[in-house]
């Protein structure tokens, strides 16, 4: 949530090695016919890697075990990628995919995976990396959190693409392309969100300009949902009233967005507070947030994650806790009703205003929240002089690298670090055993099930120097 926030959904930077993202320009000649191979095993972005004249290929779709048929994509100078063709052998672990557009769509890339194997994969990636990047072997190694595999996602972006002479089509980018798959529906998104698809497409094809619009932004709270539709030029009268009758007919508050996120604003209900909210209800907590505003967008495993963070905190009332990247006080809150304060810091001030806005909205008041540059030192403000005894870490996907040092000037009793990327939190934890904490247990948590995306929870406390 601050402004290096939050490049942090959908797919998962690789760190080092080989992947989709990878630049090495593919300048060599694709191979032409169907080749056959076995894989070795399954890549940290959901590919399987099979070795061909020596050479490492990542073929999408494939499973560690299995026997393939496959095409070349795309050629490189160290690594060749391709795409299944047909199965020969199966793995026992591949599974129908619960959604039509599995193939196609690039929201979820493992569905073809059991969902028990696809976290058993992530925590396995998320030890990997930490051994490889970091050096680390954490003393114990929780199981991961784990939820809903279907009907979780409780936000989402549906693309927008007009075709001249055609009708639009609605639904998510194609897997590494620009195209959109047009879809009827989504068995990762929320019930509510996910039946409205069919009818916006309808509405978007039934506009007098649909080329106006450009995306469609859906959330669902706790009690309620919104849409916002983005618009690259102004809308006509009768567009707009079809755009109000829609939401009124499906109860869904309208937002429009005639540029950036600045700008989007509630139509309907008139008066209202531009507010969705949901609860934590162990602590007695009700979040309310923008449709705009980052949250965690799977909201029963977020309530887990939480959960699990305060218990490795292990707070009481002598606790003084600092919660960085704090956005709009997802774990600050929570903190709060269990410490005797917490001070939440974040690069974004919009994102410290919401946080104050919610800290008021429940009436606590030992949290505070203040808008900072996390990559500086800290020390030196105000807030900070009276220390803190526990840190709690919630970055981006680029890591807390700069501020580690400035984290451990404080000596904290415990670290927690939440991380959405296994690569940075790795490094990151090498940093930290340099700065005198080791990692003393870590687990993945399924915060995106059917994606190769890795979040994951890591406790640090101070080495204990032996004795002579």
């Amino acid at each position: 949530m601050a402004k290096q926030r939050r490049g942090r959904r959908r797919g998962q930077s690789h760190g080092r090695g080989y992947g989709r993202n990878h630049q090495a320009k593919p300048n060599i000649p694709v191979p032409e016919g169907i080749v056959t191979a076995t894989i070795e095993k399954l890549g940290h972005d959901g590919r399987g890697i099979a070795r061909i004249n020596g050479k490492t290929t990542f073929i999408d779709g494939a499973l560690a075990g299995e026997s393939v048929e496959f095409i070349y994509r795309r050629c490189h100078s160290r690594y060749d990628e391709a795409e299944v063709v047909q199965i020969l052998e199966p793995a026992s672990e591949r599974v129908a995919p619960p959604c039509e557009y599995a193939a196609t769509c690039g929201g979820c890339s493992l569905q073809h995976l059991q969902p028990s194997e696809q976290i058993a994969h992530k925590q396995s990636v998320l030890i990997e990396q930490l051994a490889h990047f970091g050096n680390q072997q954490p003393a114990l190694i929780v199981d991961p959190i784990v939820g809903d595999t279907l009907g979780y996602r409780c936000k989402a972006r549906l693309s927008v693409k007009h075709v001249p002479n055609q009708s639009c089509v609605v639904g998510f980018r194609e897997k590494s392309s620009s195209r959109v798959v047009n879809i009827k529906h989504c068995p990762v998104l929320a019930p509510k969100l996910a039946g409205l698809i069919p009818e916006i497409q309808q509405l978007v094809n039934g506009l007098s300009d649909g080329s106006a619009i450009s995306h469609i932004d859906l959330v669902q709270g706790d009690e309620t949902a919104a849409i916002t539709f983005r618009h690259i030029k102004p809308l006509r009268d009768a567009d707009f009233q079809a755009l109000l009758l829609f939401s009124q007919q499906h109860l869904v508050d309208l937002y429009l967005q005639p540029g950036g996120n600045d700008l989007v604003h509630q139509v309907w209900p008139e008066h209202g507070n531009e507010r969705l909210s949901y609860k934590f209800d162990a602590f007695d907590v009700k979040m309310q947030f923008h449709p705009s505003d980052f949250i965690q967008v799977n909201a029963n495993n977020n309530r887990k994650m939480v959960k699990r963070v305060i218990e490795l905190l292990e707070l009481d009332r002598k606790d003084r806790v600092l919660d960085l990247f704090c956005g709009i006080g997802n774990f600050t809150l929570p903190i709060a009703k269990t410490a005797g304060s917490v001070v939440g810091v974040e690069g974004n001030d919009l994102m410290v205003t919401r946080g104050k806005e919610n800290a008021c909205y429940n009436h606590l008041s030992n949290v505070e929240f203040y808008g900072s540059d996390l990559t500086k030192d800290l020390t030196d403000k105000p807030w900070a002089r009276a220390g803190f005894n526990k840190v709690l870490i919630d970055p981006p996907r680029a890591g807390a690298l700069d501020i580690l040092k400035n984290i451990t000037s404080l000596s904290p009793e415990k670290i927690v670090y939440v991380s959405c990327n296994p690569a940075t939190l790795a490094r990151d934890s090498g940093k930290l055993s340099d700065l005198g904490y080791q990692m003393m247990e870590v687990g993945a948590v399924d915060m995106f099930p059917h994606t190769t995306h890795v979040e994951s929870i890591a406790l640090f406390e101070p080495i204990k120097k032996s004795r002579k």
